[in-house]
């Protein structure tokens, strides 16, 4: 199967238009006329994931996060992006990265099935047709009310993650959520528009959180890689369903950083 064949089944399902303007998507590094016999998925294309690709003869990376975001003036192997590219081509693996499309179609819905929520509406707008609305984040009814503290539980073990940063009282009760995937803190004012109760997401700092709270939204911060990790198992099941011929590697679902 041609990489151009898996990438059109790929945008079936993430259209590039559904991608923010800022983003940078698509092919990155390869041909698109490569024959793929075997996929690679991971969450970032870091050094340790092209390596791992390599051993595994990948003849495709695919990521959620784009490993080149600004223009490169110069592919050098002084640089880490640069590297990373120069690896890339020397073993002939082609590399596509679906960011901001997949959060659309994709990510939102996936991450508010693996709470339950429902009744839900899209959390951000930010594509507009005749037939609807679509954008980033979900917000929805819980499967039960639940005080935060219990949400931050059914939380952890969605998403299997060890721990949670939280602000809000404990025992307040949670019932409307919103959920935003990666980093949410500009989904705050979307969240408490909506009337959310409790706002998960990732990368919220002091003072968003406390002002979050002083609005009457509660945060639980499950971490940009705790949700967006989901990218991984989703992607394997949609190649291995839409693909059957195709060899998939995953990799290893750790955090990139260690609480001590």
């Amino acid at each position: 199967m041609k990489c151009s064949d898996i990438i059109s089944k790929i945008e079936e399902m993430s259209p590039p238009v559904y991608a923010l303007d800022w983003d940078n998507i698509g092919l990155q590094v390869g041909r698109r006329e490569k024959e793929v016999g075997t996929v690679y998925i991971a969450l970032d294309a870091t050094d340790d994931v092209i390596q791992k690709a390599i051993e595994c003869e990948a003849d495709m990376l695919i990521t959620h996060h784009p490993m080149i975001f600004s223009p490169l003036k110069k592919v050098v192997a002084d640089d880490f992006i640069g590297r990373r590219v120069l690896r890339l081509a020397k073993h002939d693996i082609s590399y596509y990265a679906m960011h901001t499309n997949f959060d659309v179609m994709g990510m939102a819905d996936a991450a508010a099935d693996m709470i339950d929520l429902n009744k839900r509406d899209v959390l951000d707008v930010t594509f507009e047709d005749e037939i609807g609305e679509e954008g980033i984040g979900r917000v929805g009814r819980l499967p039960e009310i639940m005080t935060l503290l219990e949400l931050c539980d059914f939380v952890k073990k969605s998403f299997e993650i060890d721990n949670v940063k939280v602000f809000g009282e404990l025992d307040s009760t949670c019932e409307f959520a919103a959920i935003s995937p990666g980093s949410g803190k500009s989904m705050i004012k979307k969240a408490i528009r909506a009337g959310a109760d409790v706002l998960i997401t990732g990368d919220i700092d002091h003072h968003d959180g406390i002002d979050a709270v002083a609005q009457g939204l509660s945060i639980i911060d499950a971490g940009h890689f705790g949700i967006e990790k989901i990218f991984v198992p989703y992607m394997e099941e949609f190649i291995r369903r839409e693909m059957p011929g195709i060899k998939v590697y995953t990799s290893d679902l750790i955090a990139p950083f260690k609480v001590v």
